[in-house]
């Protein structure tokens, strides 16, 4: 049974920074790709960040290029947020694939991820 738990999420005005952990346990291997999408009420979830097992290259959706910075040792992975605008306000879940991406596109798909943590949220107040 592989578990992904999520911390950090909380309530922080427009400008200020929060970080994010996500840890794997279980049976699985920490080298497929790791990745935080989040998901605003009444939204579709969305792509936010990606990251393969040995962490040498990153994908991240536009709209957060330049703010957030994905970073991870092993089964962990840490999303670094910074000048958080009331946009940014959503669910945040971590997820884990079995598989290691090098192709953006599919990095970015929900599809390509099998194990999924429970959330956290993430409040940007103006």
């Amino acid at each position: 049974q592989v578990r992904l738990a999520e911390s950090g999420g909380g309530l922080v005005q427009a400008g200020d920074s929060l970080r994010l952990s996500c840890t794997a346990s279980g049976r699985t291997s920490s080298a497929g790709s790791m990745a935080w999408f989040r998901q605003a009420p009444g939204k579709e979830r969305e792509f936010v960040a990606s990251i393969p097992g040995n962490g040498d290259t990153t994908y991240y959706a536009d709209s957060v290029k330049g703010r957030f910075t994905i970073s991870r040792d092993k089964g962990t992975v840490i999303l670094q947020m910074k000048l958080l605008k009331p946009e940014d306000t959503a669910v945040y879940y971590c997820a884990l694939s079995r598989t290691i991406y090098y192709d953006g596109h599919l990095a970015s798909q929900d599809s390509s991820y099998f194990y999924w943590g429970q959330g956290t949220q993430v409040t940007v107040s103006s």
